[in-house]
C-alpha cells in the first residue's frame, strides 16, 4: 500500500500547488491513500469548511491539523460533523473536531489516522504520549495501517515519539516547523519516521511569509502583519510503502517537487 502524506499547505500558493501536483503524483507513485496537513490552508491560518471540501476533492482522503485549526471561527461550529478533518487527540475532550479516524483506501484497506500536538514551546495540553496509548488502544482494534501527524516544534520531542511509537503505528510523521528534515528511515520495529514533513506553498520566503516582513520584525522587534509570499511554489511530502496486512512499513521517501 502506498500511502502520500503532504507537508503543511500554505495559503492559497500552497492549494494551487495541491490543485497543479497531486493528481499526477497519485497516479505516478499508485498512492492508494493521501493525507494532508491543513491547518494553515486559509490564508496562512486555519481552515474553512470550504477549502474542506476543496481538498476532499482534489484527492486528499484525511485533514490533519494543529494549533490553528480553530483560528476562523466560522469553522467551529462543523468541526464535529467533519470526519475527514481531525484536530490533535491531547487537547480537551471539550473542543471541538474528531481526534482521530478510521477510513478505507483505494484498494478497500483500513487506514487509521491519529493527530496529536506537542509541548514543548506549544500550548500547555494533555501529555501526548499518554493519549497516543489511549486511542491507539482504540485504534488498533479496527485497522493495522496507523498514521500519525505528530505536529510539534522540537525535534527532540518528535524523535522520543517515533521511537515510543516504533512498532505499535505505521508512521510517525512530523508537522509543523515548515522545514524538511533529512532523517527518513524505518525504526528498527518497522515504522516510518521523518522528524518534519516541510511545507507545500512558496519557499522564497521564511516559512512561507514574506521573508522582507520576518527580517523587518527581526531586525526592529516590531509587531508585523503577515503575508504570504507567492514564489517559488513546491511540495513538501513523504511517500510511505507499507504491508497493509500486517501494517509495518516497507519504505519512506521524503519528496521536493517544485511547480513547473
Amino acid at each position: 500500500m502506498n500511502i502520500l502524506f503532504i507537508g503543511d499547505i500554505i495559503g492559497k500558493p500552497g492549494r494551487h500547488v495541491v490543485r497543479e501536483l497531486l493528481f499526477p503524483l497519485i497516479n505516478k507513485h499508485r498512492i492508494d491513500f493521501c493525507i494532508a496537513n491543513a491547518e494553515n490552508s486559509a490564508a496562512g491560518f486555519g481552515i474553512t469548511q470550504e477549502l474542506i471540501h476543496q481538498f476532499l476533492d482534489m484527492g486528499i482522503n484525511c485533514l490533519t491539523s494543529g494549533n490553528h485549526i480553530w483560528d476562523k471561527k466560522e469553522v467551529i461550529n462543523g468541526l464535529d460533523s467533519e470526519p475527514k478533518l481531525l484536530k490533535p487527540a491531547n487537547y480537551p475532550p471539550s473542543t471541538p473536531g474528531n481526534p482521530y479516524g478510521i477510513y478505507e483506501s483505494g484498494i478497500g484497506h483500513k487506514v487509521g489516522v491519529l493527530n496529536l500536538e506537542g509541548r514543548v514551546f506549544m500550548p500547555c495540553i494533555d501529555c501526548p504520549f499518554q493519549v497516543a496509548e489511549r486511542m491507539l488502544a482504540i485504534i488498533r482494534k479496527q485497522c493495522k495501517v496507523i498514521i500519525v501527524d505528530f505536529h510539534a516544534e522540537a525535534t527532540s520531542e518528535k524523535i522520543a515519539m517515533g521511537w515510543y511509537l516504533d512498532g505499535k503505528v505505521t508512521a510517525v510523521v512530523g508537522t509543523h516547523t515548515h522545514v524538511q528534515t533529512a532523517d527518513d528511515r524505518i525504526l528498527p520495529n518497522g515504522t516510518a519516521y521523518i522528524t518534519d514533513v516541510g511545507m507545500t506553498g512558496p519557499f522564497d520566503s521564511v516559512i512561507g511569509i514574506k521573508k522582507e516582513i520576518v527580517l523587518e520584525r527581526f531586525l526592529t522587534q516590531m509587531p508585523q502583519k503577515f503575508t504570504l509570499a507567492n514564489r517559488d511554489l513546491a511540495m513538501n511530502a513523504a511517500l510511505i510503502d507499507c504491508d497493509p496486512e500486517t501494517g509495518k512499513a516497507r519504505g519512506i521517501e521524503r519528496l521536493q517537487i517544485p511547480l513547473p
